[in-house]
């Protein structure tokens, strides 16, 4: 019986070490990719960096907490401030995220589209603001409004400006690349990523550079947005890459396919494929991704397939979960069938028989 009080006896802080939710970011998984994969493809390994395993979703998260906690320490951001950010969404949740535990405002900026439906939900149900602007003038829209907001208030906002802050490259560098590192032991060939922000594959590309020069960076874009080979910015429904400018990460000129800085190859992906490839892994392997994923994961089965991969480990990032993203095309079958599977208002009849409706029938 005393042993069991001793059990009850509440825990002193001072005699273990407990984590925020924010301390949580990072030290994601690295899963092996097999069942989706095609006879062709398996002579290399892919491994997946699950960095939906973030706390609020995404590989954004990382940046999200970088960019705020280096802004505390150098004194940008100070308490009373409100954060603000444009985003397609990923970056805007971690922001929000990241300010409800630290206590600060925080508005979120994206365009008026649809697919931005969950994002809207998510940075709300955090307590930030959101303004959603003009999708046909794209980000200079959104750069624009949160110039207008600065300049009629210099001293309220800290902008984030993910873009071009240097916090962002350099959480890729600091803990994305050596997690990665550590978790293959060094056995990395070939790293692929999307291009967004560019500053997971200016910062993780670099650390991979440094330790091992060889390690082939790949970064992915949609097939219609190929900015950074000089091709035009086209409308696509690949979320999260392609804002519609070069990064401010990787180096230029922008109009040529050829190696530079850390990239040694441009790949891309068209938005069907995507979504093809998002839906396969979550089908093949029970892994749910965003249609980001699916555009890198396309390209790394492609690259396995290479006869020059036999033997070759390849990192892929999958960036966020598919469940973020149930009002864009990935969804649309699911989604339709779900809505008619459900009437509004239901049958409520006590004389109606027993199952109503069957995904199989």
């Amino acid at each position: 019986f005393s042993t069991i009080l001793c059990r009850l006896q509440p825990i002193k802080m001072s005699e273990t070490k407990y984590q925020s939710y924010l301390e949580t970011c990072g030290k994601t998984p690295l899963v092996v990719l097999y069942n989706a994969v095609p006879e062709e493809a398996r002579h290399a390994t892919i491994v997946c960096k699950l960095e939906m395993q973030n706390p609020g979703g995404s590989i954004k998260d990382r940046i999200a907490i970088k960019i705020i906690e280096d802004a505390e320490k150098d004194g940008r951001l100070k308490k009373g401030m409100t954060v603000i950010e444009g985003t397609s969404g990923n970056t805007g949740i971690g922001l929000a995220m990241a300010c409800a535990a630290k206590g600060y405002d925080c508005t979120i900026v994206m365009p008026q589209v649809p697919p931005m439906l969950e994002r809207v939900m998510i940075c709300r149900q955090f307590g930030a603001n959101v303004h959603l602007t003009c999708p046909a003038r794209g980000f200079k829209a959104i750069l624009s409004h949160i110039d207008t907001l600065m300049v009629a208030n210099p001293d309220k906002y800290f902008f984030a400006q993910q873009m071009g802050n240097q916090s962002n490259p350099d959480a890729h560098y600091e803990t994305t690349g050596p997690e990665i590192w550590e978790q293959t032991g060094g056995d990395i060939d070939i790293f692929i990523h999307g291009i967004g922000t560019g500053g997971c594959i200016g910062g993780a590309g670099k650390f991979f550079k440094e330790k091992k020069p060889e390690v082939k960076i790949i970064a992915v874009e949609p097939s219609t947005a190929r900015v950074h080979v000089g091709e035009a910015m086209n409308p696509h429904t690949i979320v999260g890459l392609a804002p519609g400018m070069p990064s401010e990460f990787l180096e230029g000129p922008f109009d040529n396919e050829d190696a530079r800085g850390v990239v040694d190859e441009w790949a891309h992906c068209s938005q069907e494929e995507a979504v093809v490839w998002a839906k396969k892994v979550c089908l093949k392997e029970g892994m749910m991704v965003g249609p980001s994923a699916g555009a890198a994961l396309k390209v790394a089965v492609d690259v396995a397939a290479r006869p020059e991969s036999k033997g070759k480990t390849i990192v892929v990032v999958i960036a966020s979960h598919g469940i973020r993203y149930t009002a864009h095309p990935l969804w649309k079958e699911v989604k339709a069938e779900a809505t008619a599977s459900l009437p509004v208002p239901p049958n409520l009849s006590k004389d109606a028989q027993d199952l109503l409706w069957a995904s199989d029938a």
